[in-house]
């Protein structure tokens, strides 16, 4: 189960790594002060999200779905180090 556990927390954290350079990619296109406000200020890239949804949806709902089998597979490596 351990094994899986690792396969699934990689897996997602490769979907979660490109939800979120595509999430920057359409912050530098829309422009370099979103850009560089998404990779180094607090809270823009929730402004971002919220005031660009049409084209940054996408990037974040990829970005939430890797962290899905992330998070599974945390579970299942926890609940195997118990055993």
């Amino acid at each position: 189960m351990e094994i899986l556990g690792i396969l699934l927390m990689a897996a997602g954290g490769l979907v979660t790594l490109a939800g979120g350079l595509w999430f920057l990619m359409v912050a530098f296109e829309e422009g370099i002060g979103w850009g560089l406000g998404c990779l180094l200020v607090p809270f823009v890239s929730l402004i971002f999200l919220v005031t660009h949804w049409d084209e940054a949806g996408k990037p974040f709902l990829v970005q939430l779905a890797g962290m899905v089998p992330f998070v599974l597979g945390t579970l299942l490596r926890l609940s195997g180090s118990q055993a």
